[in-house]
């Protein structure tokens, strides 16, 4: 049954380049049975409602939670205020009145109050490898930056690569907020990306590694502005998506084959040789994701990367674009390229041996205990807090307005 909402206000300064009013709109317009109206009037007599404050922010799953839920409820934020009126049935007119007057009324007598954690959302997000708390904020000029860095660290994976995950964020934070003042648009910074992909590549091919390296970098670097950039202004699309992701698994092989034949311009390598070079890099980066490919749809639901805390840390280091790109680039400082490729190629084949060992045990794991987990959805809040992999990939505390929220 579609759920008709009802956004009341709007906030009194922007998030990202967005009015609480606006942020509101793209989130509930990506979701199914979902109808926004500009008035309570057009709300049908006996059809489901949803009142929300735009003057606060609000998690994804919480509106989700909200949505989906088929009982009468009104939800406080952690400051006690009502912030969303859920009504299946009843006198919508004066609930709506009671919630503008600020809660208060006898409409509220017999609403149940939920709160964030009446609704059990602490969960694993699948698509950002990550397991965090949900929020609802109250957005004021005083607390605006504050609430762009954490829109922005929630949009970060949980589970990712070295480099991302520690390197990019600071800059990639004022890289997403250069492009919202300028009105640079997610797809743009991925056709840019794009642009240094082939630039890098080219320049590989006629050995011109260090502009091939520099390219190489700001690729990765754009790689990770726009996927964030689509994240904190909502403004994801279905090309893009294909786009972003198609360009991250096509790319990497091909910069390596062609960076081996650059190096048969000084003789590095021997043309003869390359064939075997190719076919190495082929074995080692398809054999690695057919892995993770294995693991995620034949023997578990989710990525291979969450399985295990030592799953999570693998994920760091594993052979992937960015972790090549330093063994490359290590290659090339010390005037050895092809040093740099070997490297590459080496620890291309260890990881994917790795994950195939990973995938075995994971698969006798299910036959011998069924169902896999991961182990995010074994931490315990109030015990897990202090272990390192925890702290790292999936910290069960956050700092809003100088305050500490733990589940």
């Amino acid at each position: 049954m579609t759920t008709y909402i009802y956004i009341l206000g709007d906030s009194e300064t922007n998030i990202w380049g967005l009015s609480g009013r606006k942020r509101l709109q793209r989130m509930l317009e990506a979701m199914a049975q979902t109808r926004l109206v500009n008035s309570p009037e057009q709300i049908p007599a006996h059809a489901p409602a949803l009142f929300l404050r735009a003057d606060y922010l609000f998690d994804a799953r919480v509106l989700v939670a909200l949505v989906n839920t088929q009982t009468n409820l009104g939800l406080s934020s952690d400051d006690g205020q009502l912030v969303a009126i859920r009504i299946t049935d009843g006198d919508r007119a004066h609930v709506l009145a009671n919630f503008m007057d600020g809660g208060k009324g006898e409409a509220f007598s017999a609403l149940p109050r939920y709160t964030l954690k009446d609704l059990s959302l602490l969960g694993v997000q699948q698509n950002l490898k990550k397991r965090d708390l949900p929020y609802i904020l109250l957005i004021s000029r005083d607390s605006c930056r504050r609430l762009e860095w954490e829109l922005f660290a929630r949009s970060y994976k949980g589970v990712t690569d070295l480099v991302t995950k520690w390197l990019w964020p600071i800059p990639a934070f004022w890289a997403v907020r250069a492009c919202v003042g300028c009105g640079i648009r997610p797809n743009q910074v991925t056709l840019l990306s794009l642009v240094f992909a082939v630039l890098a590549g080219v320049a590989f091919w006629y050995g011109h590694y260090g502009m091939g390296l520099v390219a190489g970098w700001l690729m990765t670097f754009m790689d990770t502005v726009d996927g964030k950039l689509a994240r904190v202004t909502v403004t994801s699309s279905r090309f893009g998506d294909v786009l972003d992701h198609g360009l991250d698994i096509i790319h990497p092989p091909l910069w390596y084959m062609a960076w081996g034949v650059g190096l048969t311009v000084p003789a590095l390598v021997n043309v003869s040789d390359l064939p075997m070079i190719f076919w190495l890099i082929l074995i080692g980066y398809v054999g690695g994701r057919l892995c993770e490919g294995v693991f995620q749809f034949w023997i578990a639901s989710f990525d291979i990367f969450i399985w295990r805390p030592l799953d999570s840390f693998n994920r760091l280091v594993t052979a992937r674009r960015n972790p090549n790109l330093i063994l490359l680039t290590f290659g090339w400082l010390i005037a050895r390229p092809d040093i740099g490729l070997w490297l590459v190629i080496v620890w291309h084949l260890l990881s994917t041996i790795f994950l195939a060992i990973r995938v075995m045990m994971g698969w006798q794991a299910r036959r011998s205990e069924g169902p896999l987990r991961s182990w995010f959805e074994e931490i315990v809040p109030g015990r897990d807090e202090g272990k390192l992999a925890v702290r790292i990939f999936a910290p069960l505390a956050i700092r809003i307005n100088d305050r500490k929220f733990t589940d």
